[in-house]
């Protein structure tokens, strides 16, 4: 159904047609005209940061960053659901348009700029839908925060979301907040790390559980850049890296419409490099700490290029806009 409702969604304005497509979504789901596929139901079923995962495929964060489609997700069949980046306050992002198709290379370009309802709605939609299976909950900083006082606002949020949270992702590699990547050098991150874990101990015994926290980071690391990173997840025990966030190089879209805009490119043009980030982390971190494959997912192959390549679990957004909601079905089918 979806190859028959595409053209009309690609011929809007890329941000108002996604607005458009979860709403339809959340009205099939409130009249229970869709419910997940049976073949995705417990495909390859694994245990990753303590969580038991009936599939290994699940929803990147930045489609449903407040929370409020919760249940319309859900119910495609996605072993896990990521919601957010959510940031303390509520904030705008950067000023429209602001997301552009590269349809000749299934790519997207945004520049969002982590727009959310801020951190209080985000509660909200999740206690309303009262959701049962895995929610990772993504965060970030506000724009205005300045970057030397990053680490307040992750505390703040991660304080805040830990309570409904399967696990916590620090975004630290999103390209479209000012400096926000500076975060991800040697000293900068370990400091922050350190002061999440020991949060995160506080917060453990007052709920008597562990809280997973996941690092995603950027595909535009150097080889010495990802040895540090690889040090310092362990060093303070974090849980999972996701490898990776969007890229700011072009390769593969230099000439096409829109691949002069500024922003985040996703989809089948970071594949190559987000691969190579996997298997490189998957060779320094020696099995020692969970990788999640994102970036490039459009098809089963791969899909498990990136398990193949030491990913335990993957993560898709923009293959699912290009090839909408079978995509979920094809890869757990090919799991199989």
């Amino acid at each position: 159904m979806y190859t028959l409702v595409r053209p009309f969604l690609f011929s809007l304005d890329p941000e108002r047609a996604h607005d458009i497509a979860l709403a339809s979504l959340d009205l099939a789901a409130q009249l229970g005209l869709h419910k997940p596929p049976q073949s995705s139901q417990h495909i390859a079923p694994r245990t990753v940061m303590g969580l038991s995962f009936p599939n290994p495929v699940g929803l990147a964060a930045g489609l449903d960053k407040n929370a409020a489609h919760i249940p319309a997700m859900a119910a495609l069949g996605f072993g896990f659901l990521e919601v957010g980046t959510i940031t303390p306050r509520p904030q705008p992002g950067n000023p429209k348009p602001r997301l552009f198709r590269l349809p000749e290379a299934e790519a997207l370009i945004n520049r969002m700029g982590f727009n959310n309802q801020g951190v209080d709605v985000l509660l909200s939609n999740i206690r309303s839908c009262k959701h049962q299976g895995i929610l990772g909950i993504n965060i970030g900083k506000n724009f205005d925060t300045p970057i030397d006082r990053a680490a307040e606002d992750y505390l703040n949020a991660f304080r805040r979301v830990q309570g409904l949270a399967s696990y916590v992702t620090i975004n630290i590699s999103s390209p479209n907040t000012q400096n926000l990547r500076t975060l991800q050098g040697a000293a900068e991150l370990k400091a922050l790390l350190s002061a999440l874990a020991a949060l995160r101990e506080e917060c453990g015994r007052s709920q008597g559980r562990h809280i997973p926290i996941a690092v995603k980071i950027a595909p535009d690391l150097s080889e010495a850049e990802l040895d540090d990173i690889a040090d310092i997840l362990l060093s303070e025990k974090m849980d999972a890296v996701i490898a990776t966030n969007t890229t700011l190089s072009r390769d593969g879209v230099s000439g096409l419409r829109n691949s002069q805009e500024t922003g985040g490119l996703s989809g089948l043009p970071v594949r190559k490099r987000s691969l190579a980030v996997i298997k490189a982390l998957h060779k320094r971190l020696e099995g020692k700490l969970p990788i999640i494959g994102v970036g490039g997912i459009s098809d089963a192959d791969s899909a498990k290029a990136a398990l193949d390549a030491g990913a335990s679990l993957i993560q898709i957004y923009t293959g699912l806009i290009y090839r909408g909601p079978a995509l979920i079905d094809e890869i757990c089918r090919a799991l199989d």
